[in-house]
């Protein structure tokens, strides 16, 4: 099909051409795939809408689409494989890490960084709008008294370890970055972009961040048939973070982290306050474990929590993560009488490494399989909201297709704060800012430091710049003998000013 310009002579030519009916060409394909009903409305259209509906309809792989379609409305009432526990041997455990361990690895992953071995890959297609926010989540500030974003919090981590990893190196002088691949939507992109050139790229160079964009795929209703936003195009919706891999494939960025000498890499969700982008503690474990991913993950708080879970589907097969709404009661609560715990305890928190090589493996798997997620949601189209079904690949997709897994337990305190709700719910702004302020507080009295509260200590703490420290570390120097007052008002916006720069702390 040739390719018509808007306000072009051709375009205004193609427009008189189709005259009452659709191009026949494109209607008979329309109709080899039972989608014909997109164009139920064209007698009502004026010649640009339908000039419209005929672009929007020629920007779909429809081959493509409609595979996905079958195959994921295909999958429904399939029994799934026999789910086991994970087994004790794929799980690093907090209690059971010696601090020889804890050093060798932390020593083995600033080597790795500082010889350009790690990439980073941040999800950040999410808008924000259970926060009240049309901004992209990693716009969101919630309350510290910075004033940091999320994006600006994990720029400054990633600017601390390069650091870290320079010093580490027999060349302390040669900071080798750590590039920063950030996963956005159509929705977000303009806006993350803008908001990064705005603040200077929060002390990053503007070369070492890739900014691109995940899939859509057309909302569908329950039998396949795609709804129409308008009646001149087809509602669409991002293809779920698992998008990444087809993401990264589709536009040469796996190529991309080779050309740059990328062995490892890190991919995480923005909405996390204490994310520990880059850590060198569990890329030295990935690296001494040489499985191909690895995860971290957290202890179930209690059966009903809302988090997936990891797991082994089919005796001796791969691990995988089962949502909650796929895990009944029983399975939720079945205690492990050995340990007195639950026997479903491993929380995903969507905090992963994966090799490289297996990354392309996992692109080339995905889209092959091209079994997808069906999400029941509400979808604008002509007829106001309806319910429909949205096409999702997650991020957690990956592992069932790793000849090796290994998990590496954290502690939810130190790293896992979800921003997910607006205040007055769970898993808030203010809860994530008070796990950050309770943390670093702990490092201030750790190094040697004092507090003095003009509210209770539940409500207040001290915020530590991780351009200071990344987790704790190097803070005896600011701290020994000092004592820092908590005052109950106190608001300092600024985002990285001499205060912070002078002391490295901020009270809040």
């Amino acid at each position: 099909m040739k390719e018509i310009v808007v306000g072009s002579v051709a375009a205004a030519a193609a427009v008189g051409r189709w005259g009452a009916a659709p191009p026949q060409a494109m209607l008979e394909r329309m109709k080899d795939y039972g989608q014909e009903g997109a164009f139920a409305l064209w007698d009502e259209l004026s010649p640009e809408d339908r000039e419209l509906l005929v672009r929007d309809i020629e920007s779909l792989d429809l081959s493509r689409i409609d595979r996905i379609i079958r195959r994921s409305l295909g999958s429904q009432g399939f029994t799934l494989p026999t789910v086991e526990p994970v087994p004790e041997s794929s799980v690093s455990k907090v209690e059971e890490r010696s601090p020889e361990d804890k050093e060798r690895w932390w020593k083995k992953g600033l080597k790795a960084i500082s010889e350009g071995k790690l990439a980073v890959v941040l999800l950040a297609g999410g808008q924000g709008t259970r926060l009240g926010s049309t901004d992209p989540k990693g716009c969101f500030s919630i309350g510290l008294p910075s004033g940091k974003s999320l994006f600006q919090l994990q720029a400054e981590r990633i600017l601390c370890v390069q650091k870290l990893a320079a010093q580490s190196s027999d060349s302390p002088n040669n900071t080798v970055p750590i590039h920063w691949y950030i996963m956005t939507s159509p929705f977000t992109d303009d806006i993350t972009r803008k908001f990064f050139e705005s603040r200077k790229y929060f002390g990053l160079e503007a070369d070492q961040v890739t900014f691109f964009q995940q899939g859509t795929l057309p909302c569908v209703s329950a039998d396949g048939r795609f709804i129409m936003e308008t009646p001149y195009k087809v509602a669409k919706a991002p293809d779920g973070n698992g998008g990444v891999y087809a993401a990264l494939k589709s536009r040469r960025l796996l190529e991309d982290m080779s050309s740059r000498g990328v062995k490892y890499v890190d991919c995480y969700g923005v909405d996390n306050a204490l994310v520990r982008v880059a850590d060198p503690t569990f890329l030295g474990y990935f690296i001494d474990k040489a499985v191909s991913s690895a995860a971290k993950v957290v202890r179930k708080a209690y059966p009903q929590e809302n988090v997936g879970v990891f797991v082994r589907r089919g005796r001796g097969g791969p691990l995988s993560v089962v949502e909650y709404s796929e895990m009944d009661a029983a399975m939720a609560t079945e205690i492990n009488q050995s340990t007195g715990r639950l026997r479903y305890c491993w929380s995903n928190i969507c905090l992963h490494m994966f090799t490289l090589d297996f990354l392309n493996q996992v692109a080339n798997s995905l889209e092959k399989d091209s079994t997808y997620h069906l999400a029941e949601k509400k979808i604008p189209s002509i007829h106001g909201y309806t319910m429909g079904l949205k096409l999702e690949q997650y991020i957690f997709d990956a592992f069932s297709y790793s000849p090796s897994t290994a998990l590496f337990e954290v502690l939810r305190e130190e790293e896992f704060a979800p921003v997910k709700n607006a205040n007055g719910a769970y898993d808030t702004p203010d809860s994530a800012k008070l796990m950050l302020l309770r943390l670093h507080s702990r490092w201030v009295v750790a190094a040697g430091g004092f507090l003095t509260h003009s509210v209770p200590l539940y409500m207040t703490g001290v915020e530590v710049s991780p351009l200071s420290s990344y987790a704790g570390e190097n803070l005896e120097a600011i701290c020994r003998g000092r004592t820092f007052h908590a005052p109950k008002n106190q608001q300092d916006t600024g985002s990285s000013g001499r205060k912070e720069a002078q002391c490295g702390v901020l009270a809040a």
